[in-house]
């Protein structure tokens, strides 16, 4: 201690070896953020119920009445991105410009419609109607994998402006890449020398720990667990993780997905009424599709609010600064009641 205070920690992430600062200096409790309110304004939507013709064709979609496809019904909707970051049609052509490696722009990139209600938000929405969203993002995920072209499915949500994203109809986006991108091979690199170490998946230590102390423990689900992590990044930042061993997102059954369905609406809830339904993102990482077997990944859905901005510090070092140790966040969590 010093003056008082304790002072910034140093951590390092045990599974891609990144450090980050928690600053404790500058520690903030959630009353001390000043999250911008985002009301949805309405008027003209493309996701809205009637407006079907303005998006592309539906590629899966789940109704209750057996209405056709592209057409009112639905209870949530997949659609190909207007404006894809990547094309589903061509051939990679990987190439070479001098020391340069280069291919074509090739993946998939779909929108799913959460909910046919313009003014509800994920959290908003019954469980049942949550667990039908996951269970389309799963069923995209093992469509898609049948490409041999894609190496890799990223399941996402940018929820409000400030997080990313451009409608304002809760949405959630999967996009298809011919490469596994940086930040998952960063993990499965770490997992696997763990593995190769101690035989076990680094991630079901960090449960059984995280079960044992309850420092950083959010909720304790039947079949979910939900963390803060060790070397948080930022704020609040939350970890859901499937408490036994599974490497594949796609590999839960409909039983799964309402147990998921159930936690992240839990998560949610807390999220929004500790800090004020604060914008944010969430992804999923899951193994590779050329991962049939893994006893050393561990699929995980990582919640980030968005309460600060990365800036030059941050670029320049790839270290992060994070305000609010996660064993704050956590017991603010998890002291919460409804």
């Amino acid at each position: 201690m010093v003056n008082g205070k304790r002072p910034p920690e140093l951590r390092k992430d045990p599974i891609i070896g990144r450090w980050v600062i928690i600053s404790t200096e500058r520690s903030k409790r959630p009353t001390d953020w000043n999250v911008d309110e985002e009301k949805k304004k309405g008027g003209f939507c493309p996701f809205c119920p009637g407006n079907e013709d303005k998006t592309p064709p539906e590629v899966y979609a789940i109704r209750s009445d057996n209405s056709a496809a592209n057409t009112q019904g639905w209870k949530v909707r997949v659609v190909s991105n207007k404006f894809p970051a990547l094309q589903v049609e061509g051939e990679l052509n990987r190439r070479g410009e001098g020391i340069f490696d280069l291919m074509n722009g090739i993946g998939a990139h779909e929108v799913i419609i959460e909910t046919p209600d313009h003014f509800l938000d994920l959290a908003d929405l019954p469980v049942p109607q949550i667990r039908e969203i996951f269970w389309a993002v799963r069923e995209r995920m093992i469509d898609l994998s049948k490409d041999e072209r894609f190496k890799y499915i990223l399941a996402f949500k940018n929820n409000g402006v400030s997080a990313g994203a451009s409608l304002e109809h809760s949405h959630t986006q999967l996009i298809a890449t011919p490469i596994v991108p940086k930040r998952v091979l960063e993990e499965i690199q770490g997992v696997r020398q763990y593995y190769q170490y101690k035989e076990r998946c680094i991630f079901c230590d960090v449960i059984r720990q995280e079960l044992q102390t309850e420092k950083r423990l959010v909720v304790n689900h039947r079949e979910y667990i939900a963390i803060e992590p060790f070397a948080a990044r930022f704020p609040f930042e939350t970890w859901l993780l499937p408490k036994y061993h599974n490497h594949r997102f796609e590999d839960m059954t409909y039983d799964d997905a309402l147990e998921l369905a159930t936690i992240v609406k839990d998560v949610l809830k807390r999220l929004n009424k500790a800090l004020e339904t604060p914008p944010y993102n969430f992804i999923i990482h899951t193994s590779p599709l050329l991962d049939q077997e893994s006893p050393e990944y561990h699929w995980h859905l990582e919640i980030i609010p968005k309460l600060t901005k990365v800036a030059g510090f941050e670029w320049g070092s790839g270290f992060y600064i994070n305000p609010t140790p996660p064993e704050i966040a956590a017991e603010t969590l998890r002291d919460l009641s409804f």
